[in-house]
């Protein structure tokens, strides 16, 4: 049995180039916005990404034009709605199996009821009228616009999504454990968050904090973090016992860069990543975020676990003795990275390369050793002071159907390998 929450959503996915020619957009110069207020922005902020390949999510203020841009999104053809939000997603991924049984609380519409998978359970509290949309802006390695020329293929997501950002189902979702009793809880939604006033955060995180401890002891939590831009609100959740409270985390390069400037961890002034992120650097931060917010003799902490995904490869670090199956579990991730990317059952060796490093440090602040991947056994394996780290390269699906949800699928399949070793 598995609980998640709190974020759930209708993703319209369709090409970003094709929805700004349809709002009259031309492309202009790239410029970042943290919040997009106008067509402008979003012109602006798309370009931006889009030269540099990188995925972005940003909130879009302006309730009306919104509207209306989702409803031209919805009307273009090639234009398909998904199940979105992290936490419906996983959710989704875990409904797959058909003897497990999934709670999903979330602000769920009759489209985002319709798409979801029978064994998913959405308690009434959590039904609405009108489903949240979140508009999802793909371009493709090589696609032109203008002047502009994408690096690789992408995303950039937008929303106006209220009752995500304020997390509205976190307390229907606590108080539903009771009776479902999980043995697992995935709890995602805090970077929708970013929309709202400072104040409104600091109140709600202290509730998310305290809905958090309502769990009962024993049962584990794994928190997915998504693309966020505000440092103080990263460094609240490191900070305000949010850590503290998960079991376990699953993010990405940027997430990982990210909450390493906001705490000011390992290197923390580097302002991007430069291509594939360095694994030694990845390692660094990782250790330190177990380090210094992860269970330890001396802290009362639950965090023991963190899943790091990156495009051409994979890391699970673990708190030695509360983990095992870590080598399946990094495995099945990146397995299904390349499964899911092509839509395909199986990987399919002429639709995916190998672009991993062969052969990396494993530390970059402290002597680390040199390791050179074995393709008989591509799991490589590595110990720093009672942390565990397994890597795994990745089979990168070329010609990319969907990468939307893909993070939360191998967060899925990685929690659903993992075992937790009970603890007295």
């Amino acid at each position: 049995r598995l609980a998640v929450g709190v974020n759930a959503c209708v993703d319209v996915v369709l090409s970003g180039v094709k929805l700004l020619q349809a709002l009259g957009r031309s492309p202009g110069n790239g410029k970042d916005h943290t919040i997009l207020h106008s067509r402008n922005d979003l012109e602006e902020a798309f370009v931006h990404f889009m030269g540099k390949g990188a995925a972005a999510e940003r909130f879009f203020s302006d309730k009306e034009a919104f509207h209306d841009i989702a409803q031209t999104a919805s009307e273009l053809p090639g234009a398909q709605h998904y199940v979105g939000g992290n936490a419906a997603l996983i959710g989704q991924k875990f409904a797959a199996n058909s003897d497990l049984k999934v709670l999903l609380c979330g602000p769920v519409g009759p489209k985002l009821h319709e798409l979801l998978d029978d064994n998913v359970f959405v308690p009434p509290e959590s039904l609405q009228e009108v489903d949240e949309f979140h508009l999802i802006l793909e371009y493709q390695a090589g696609e032109e616009w203008g002047r502009l020329k994408a690096p690789h293929a992408n995303r950039f997501i937008f929303s106006h999504d209220l009752s995500n950002g304020a997390m509205n189902m976190l307390e229907v979702f606590v108080s539903s454990l009771e009776e479902f009793q999980p043995d697992l809880v995935v709890l995602s939604g805090l970077h929708m968050m970013e929309g709202q006033s400072k104040e409104l955060q600091r109140k709600r995180l202290l509730e998310v904090v305290s809905s958090i401890s309502d769990i009962p002891t024993g049962i584990p939590i794994h928190l997915e973090l998504a693309s966020m831009t505000n440092k103080e609100l990263m460094r609240s959740i490191v900070h305000q016992q949010v850590f503290p409270a998960v079991t376990s985390l699953g993010l990405n390069e940027q997430e990982l860069l990210f909450l390493s400037q906001a705490a000011s961890g390992p290197h923390s002034s580097l302002s991007s990543w430069n291509g594939i992120p360095d694994v030694g650097m990845v390692s660094d931060i990782l250790f330190w975020i177990l380090k210094e917010h992860g269970r330890s003799k001396s802290r009362a902490s639950d965090l023991t676990r963190i899943h790091f995904h990156t495009l051409v490869y994979h890391i699970l670090a673990t708190v030695d003795g509360h983990w095992a199956n870590q080598l399946a579990a990094v495995a099945a991730g990146a397995r299904v990275a390349g499964t899911q990317a092509c839509a395909t059952d199986t990987i399919d060796a002429s639709r995916v390369s190998l672009r991993a490093p062969r052969e990396f440090m494993t530390s970059h602040s402290e002597a680390g050793s040199r390791i050179v991947i074995n393709p008989n056994e591509p799991v490589a394996k590595w110990h720093r002071e009672g942390v565990s780290f397994h890597f795994t390269p990745v089979l990168v699906c070329k010609d990319p159907i969907r990468t939307v949800g893909l993070g939360d699928a191998i967060s899925a399949e990685g929690l659903f390998y993992s075992e937790v070793r009970p603890h007295s």
